[in-house]
C-alpha cells in the first residue's frame, strides 16, 4: 500500500505507539484520523481527533461517520490487566478480551465496508510476542491476544478478495506507559516499531516481527 495515498485510522493514538504511528504516518505524507476515547488527549498537531471506544459498538459507528474516506485501519487500542487465569478479576479477564478480540473485530467489521469502497487498502492489527507466549501472570493478556491473533488471519482470508490486506503485528515490551513496570534493557523504542510496522503495511506483509524476542518466540514454534 502506498503510504502518501493513505487516509488512515489509528486507534488509541493518544499515546505510546499509537501516537508514533499517528506521528509517521503524517511524516508520510498520510492523512491521519487519531482514534481515543477521550479525543482531548489527542496532542498531536495535523491529525484529526476521532472518539472511540473499540469496546462500545455505538462509539465505533460513530466513528465511522465521523471517518467516512478511511483506507487504512490501524487496531492499536489495547489494555493491560495483569490478570492470571485462575484468580483474577474476572470482570478485568473479560475486558482484555472485550478490547483485544471483540473490540478489534467490531471495527475492523464497521471500517471493512468503508476500506472497500475507497478502493481497497490496508488493515493492521497489533498483537504481540504473547500471542505466542503465554506466561501466567498475562493469562488474561495472553488469551486475548492470542484471540486476536486467530481473527486476523481468519479476517485476512476473508478480505482478501475485497481488497484489503490484513497484517499483525508482533512485538515484546516496548517503551510505554503500559510497560513502565518492565525493566529498561527488556523493552525497545516504540518509534522503531511504528516505523518498521508502517513499512510491513506498504510491503503488505502478514505478519511483522518487530524485535529479536519475537522472532525467537516465532522460531521455537516453528520448530517445535
Amino acid at each position: 500500500m502506498e503510504l502518501t495515498q493513505a487516509v488512515a485510522l489509528v486507534t488509541g493514538a493518544n499515546r505510546g505507539l499509537g501516537r508514533h504511528l499517528a506521528s509517521q504516518l503524517l511524516a508520510r505524507g498520510a492523512t491521519v484520523y487519531a482514534g481515543a476515547r477521550d479525543p482531548e488527549t489527542i496532542d498531536l498537531p495535523g491529525v484529526v481527533p476521532v472518539r472511540i471506544d473499540v469496546t462500545d459498538p455505538a462509539s465505533v459507528r460513530h466513528a465511522v461517520t465521523a471517518a467516512p474516506d478511511v483506507n487504512l485501519l490501524i487496531n492499536n487500542a489495547g489494555s493491560a490487566t495483569g490478570q492470571a487465569l485462575l484468580d483474577g478479576d474476572t470482570d478485568l479477564i473479560r475486558l482484555e478480551m472485550e478490547t483485544h478480540y471483540f473490540g478489534t473485530l467490531t471495527v475492523t467489521r464497521a471500517f471493512a465496508p468503508v476500506i472497500e469502497a475507497a478502493g481497497g487498502g490496508a488493515i493492521l492489527n497489533v498483537l504481540s510476542v504473547l500471542s505466542w507466549h503465554h506466561p501466567a501472570w498475562a493469562g488474561a493478556y495472553s488469551a486475548a491476544k492470542a484471540a486476536g491473533w486467530a481473527m486476523t488471519d481468519a479476517v485476512r482470508e476473508e478480505l482478501a478478495p475485497r481488497g484489503i490486506t490484513v497484517s499483525a503485528l508482533h512485538v515484546g515490551f516496548m517503551d510505554t506507559d503500559m510497560a513502565a513496570s518492565i525493566p529498561a534493557d527488556q523493552k525497545i523504542d516504540p518509534a522503531l516499531v511504528a516505523a518498521l510496522a508502517l513499512d510491513g503495511i506498504a510491503a503488505g506483509t502478514p505478519q511483522i516481527l518487530a524485535d529479536d524476542v519475537t522472532r525467537g518466540v516465532k522460531a521455537g514454534l516453528a520448530a517445535a
